[in-house]
């Protein structure tokens, strides 16, 4: 996938959890607890979205690495 397929999955996933977000609002490095206000289990839900689109395990310790769209993309990327 490109890093465009992968920011459009991304968001579109997040959107999924948590509806409210505008996915053309949301800007690379907007932080998904920090700044889309996500809780932990729309973090966890967004996880387990995110691992059935892209077929990825996500550890816990790596969560962090998804936690904006630009580190989700380099995540991802890395893993394809």
């Amino acid at each position: 996938m490109t890093p465009d397929e992968i920011r459009a999955a991304f968001l579109e996933e997040l959107a999924k959890v948590a509806p409210d977000i505008a996915p053309e609002t949301v800007g690379d490095d907007d932080h998904i607890q920090d700044d889309l206000e996500l809780d932990s289990m729309d973090v966890l839900n967004l996880v387990t979205a995110l691992h059935t689109r892209f077929g990825i395990d996500i550890p816990e310790s790596d969560y962090p690495q998804i936690g904006t769209p630009a580190l989700a993309v380099a995540y991802f990327a890395r893993t394809d």
